[in-house]
């Protein structure tokens, strides 16, 4: 028997090369007025930035134009949405990576909404039910990662010792449009390319065994799956030249942003929250450093206290996939999937935790706050001695 699901709102998808170009158009569908984010560089110095403009001019759009430098913060979203609050913008644009994206939806929702954001954020303040309504949002991403484009959640962080990570998440907040052009993507640098594509690999891996995984959501991950598989490694040594690689990633990650939205994720998003609060650590980093950690401790996990969980099976069935090998049996399908996992961190030199400050006295604090929404879905409740074997083993 099928057992029943629900599927939450999705954006229009529009994927391709060159879809960029249509921008223009589906921001003046809602009207003249455009505040456009933007990461610090990378896109307005390439040749698709004065394009672009002539296309706003062409299709008549008032805009203007704010930068996300780096994950954005609740004082930072609340500065641009008062900045811009009195303009009556029709629409609001993002084209960058996950933390511009994340940027940008946050800002579409309380354009409208005379309220900080801490208001609405999930585990600190008031956490009030968000009234919305949100500004109609164009997601256009320049990175194969987050999947953000695809997801109701606005990740918003503070550094620092008493900072934390946590989502604005509301189904208002969805973007109208997420157009998805991988050549875009040809700027990305190595290091970008490792930690995004981990982050990718990480959340679709984390749907499969999620507690909430349906069969849509498996359909996406599977293949996500073979594109993470074909590509990533071939993006990472090829670089920009790796045409048909970056098509391949920039599904992989639109396929983990729509099965996360629907399934939650798990214990490396559980402890990348922390990690990237308390640390500076880019979150790609921690998916990537972690995953391989993480899905061994899971799998022994389930092994000793529930060796009938489905999820060892969708574990297996990873492995199978990754080593491109449908005969393994399941045990050695586990084996060779953890395996491979150490040699993509080891290959794409991935940054260990130790590599950003993070020490063994930093370990119970890290714990005491890995417990939030996405640990709730991971396959099996883990107890503060594996959480802390994880991070032993990446510091």
């Amino acid at each position: 028997m099928i057992p029943a699901f629900s599927i939450a709102r999705l954006p229009r998808i529009a994927y391709g090369r060159g879809r960029i170009e249509e921008l223009p158009a589906y921001c003046r569908r809602h009207g003249q007025r455009l505040l456009l984010l933007t990461g610090r560089a990378s896109f307005v110095e390439s040749p698709g930035w004065p394009r672009l403009q002539e296309g706003f001019a062409r299709e008549g759009l008032e805009w203007s134009r704010e930068v996300i430098a780096g994950e954005p913060s609740p004082d930072e979203v609340d500065a641009i949405a008062m900045k811009y609050r009195d303009r009556n913008i029709d629409v609001v644009a993002a084209i960058g990576g996950g933390s511009v994206l994340d940027a940008g939806k946050a800002v579409a929702g309380l354009l409208r909404v005379p309220h900080s954001v801490m208001d609405f954020l999930e585990g600190v303040g008031p956490e009030l039910p968000y009234p919305g309504p949100a500004t109609p949002f164009i997601a256009v991403p320049t990175t194969a990662g987050t999947g953000s484009e695809a997801t109701k959640n606005a990740v918003l962080s503070r550094q620092g010792p008493d900072g934390f990570k946590k989502s604005f998440r509301d189904e208002r907040l969805v973007p109208e449009v997420a157009l998805v052009d991988p050549a875009l993507l040809a700027t990305c640098p190595p290091e970008q390319i490792a930690a995004n594509g981990m982050d990718a690999f990480t959340q679709l891996l984390e749907s499969f065994v999620s507690l909430r995984a349906n069969p849509l959501t498996d359909a996406l991950v599977r293949q996500g799956l073979v594109h993470v598989r074909e590509a990533l490694l071939r993006w990472y040594t090829l670089g920009a030249a790796a045409e048909n690689e970056q098509d391949r990633m920039a599904l992989a990650s639109l396929y983990s942003g729509i099965a996360l939205a629907q399934t939650g994720l798990g214990s490396v998003h559980g402890l990348a929250s922390p990690l990237g609060a308390f640390f500076p650590i880019p979150h790609g980093v921690v998916c990537g450093r972690l995953v391989a950690e993480a899905t061994r401790v899971n799998i022994e996990a389930l092994q000793a206290r529930e060796p009938h969980h489905p999820a060892l099976g969708r574990y297996a069935e990873a492995g199978r996939i990754l080593a491109r090998d449908g005969n393994l049996e399941d045990a050695e399908a586990r084996r060779r999937l953890v395996a491979l996992l150490h040699d993509w961190t080891a290959s794409m030199r991935l940054p260990r935790l130790s590599d950003y400050g993070v020490t063994r006295d930093d370990f119970p604090r890290i714990v005491a706050n890995s417990r939030g929404s996405s640990m709730r879905t991971n396959p099996i409740v883990l107890t503060d001695e594996e959480i802390t074997a994880i991070l032993e083993a990446c510091l």
